[in-house]
C-alpha cells in the first residue's frame, strides 16, 4: 500500500489588476446600494447646489456683469445665468471629495476597514470602489442641476456631442478630486474631523476661481492664482463645450488651453493622491 504524502497547501495568485477592478467594482456597487437606503444623504447633496443656483441666480444675477459679452442690462441677469451653471456643475462635482472623506472616515470609525483589510482582496480595491461610486452619484447631481439650469433660463448652445463631453470632463474631475478626499479621510482621526476636513479646502478652491464671477474682476496678484486653479480651467472648459458665455479672459497658458490644463492637472492629481492613499490604507486600523 502506497504511503499518501501530504504536501503544503499551494497559494493560488490573483491577477493584481483584474482583481483590483472586480473587488472595486464590489465596493463600488455596496455603496451605491448604501446610498440608496439612506436616501437622506442624496436628497441634502441635491438640495445644496439647487439651492445655489438659485441663490446665484436670483439674486446676485443681475449684479455681476460679464466683460466681453454686450449683454445690457436688462439682458445682464440671463447672460449671467447662462455664466453661472458651468460654475455651479464646478463647484459640485469639487464637493465629491468632501463625499469620499466623510465616508471612509466612517468607514474606519465603524471598523468596516478593518473587515475589508481582513479579505483577500487587493488594498486598492476599497479605493477604488469609494472613488467610483461618488464619481458615479454625481451623475444624479448633474442631472438634477442641468433641468434645474434648464427652468431658470441655462442652455445647452453648442450640440449634444459637446455637451456629453463637458458632461464627461465633470465626471472624470469629481472622480480625480474624490481621490483627494479619499486620502484626506483616511488620515484624519474620526468622522467630526472629517466633515471640517472634507470641506476646509474646497471653499477657497472654489470661490478662488470663475465659477462666479469673471477672473478678470479679480485684483493683478490673485489673478495667476485662479488662472491656474483646475476648478477655473474645468469651468471655462465647460463653458466653451456647452456655448455659454466665458467673458473676456486674461492671457493665461491655462486658460487658453482649458480643456488640456484640466486633463493634465486630473492626470498628476490621481499620481500623486491615489498612491498616498492606498499607501494610508494599508497602515490604517479603526479609531
Amino acid at each position: 500500500m502506497s504511503a499518501i504524502t501530504v504536501g503544503r497547501p499551494v497559494a493560488l495568485r490573483r491577477p493584481i489588476y483584474g482583481w483590483a477592478l472586480h473587488d472595486g467594482f464590489v465596493v463600488a456597487r455596496r455603496n451605491l446600494i448604501q446610498t440608496l437606503r439612506v436616501p437622506e444623504l442624496l436628497f441634502f447633496s441635491l438640495v445644496q447646489p439647487v439651492i445655489f443656483v438659485l441663490l446665484f441666480a436670483y439674486v446676485f444675477g443681475g449684479a455681476i456683469p460679464i466683460p466681453g459679452d454686450g449683454a445690457s442690462s436688462a439682458d445682464a441677469a440671463n447672460a449671467y445665468r447662462q455664466y453661472l451653471m458651468p460654475g455651479i456643475f464646478g463647484q459640485t462635482v469639487a464637493f465629491a471629495a468632501a463625499a469620499s472623506t466623510v465616508g471612509l472616515a466612517e468607514d474606519m470609525s465603524r471598523g468596516i476597514i478593518d473587515r475589508f483589510r481582513a479579505l483577500p482582496m487587493s488594498p486598492s480595491a476599497v479605493l477604488l470602489g469609494r472613488t467610483f461610486a461618488d464619481a458615479v452619484r454625481q451623475i444624479l447631481v448633474l442631472t438634477v442641476l442641468s433641468i434645474t439650469g434648464l427652468l431658470v433660463g441655462w442652455r445647452i448652445n453648442n450640440g449634444i456631442v459637446s455637451a456629453i463631453l463637458a458632461y464627461a470632463l465633470l465626471l472624470f474631475f469629481a472622480y480625480t478630486v474624490a481621490w483627494v478626499g479619499a486620502w484626506i479621510g483616511l488620515s484624519v482621526p474620526n468622522p467630526e474631523t472629517a466633515n471640517t476636513a472634507g470641506l476646509a479646502w474646497l471653499f477657497p478652491l472654489t470661490f478662488l476661481s470663475n465659477a462666479f464671477v469673471p477672473i478678470s474682476s479679480m485684483p493683478d496678484w490673485l489673478q495667476p492664482i485662479a488662472a491656474y486653479n483646475p476648478i477655473s480651467t474645468l469651468v471655462l472648459a465647460t463653458r466653451e463645450l456647452f456655448g455659454n458665455p466665458t467673458g473676456t479672459q486674461p492671457q493665461y497658458w491655462s486658460l487658453d488651453h482649458a480643456a488640456l490644463y484640466t486633463l493634465i492637472s486630473c492626470a498628476v492629481l490621481i499620481a500623486i493622491f491615489a498612491p498616498l492613499a492606498v499607501r494610508k490604507y494599508r497602515n490604517a486600523t479603526a479609531r
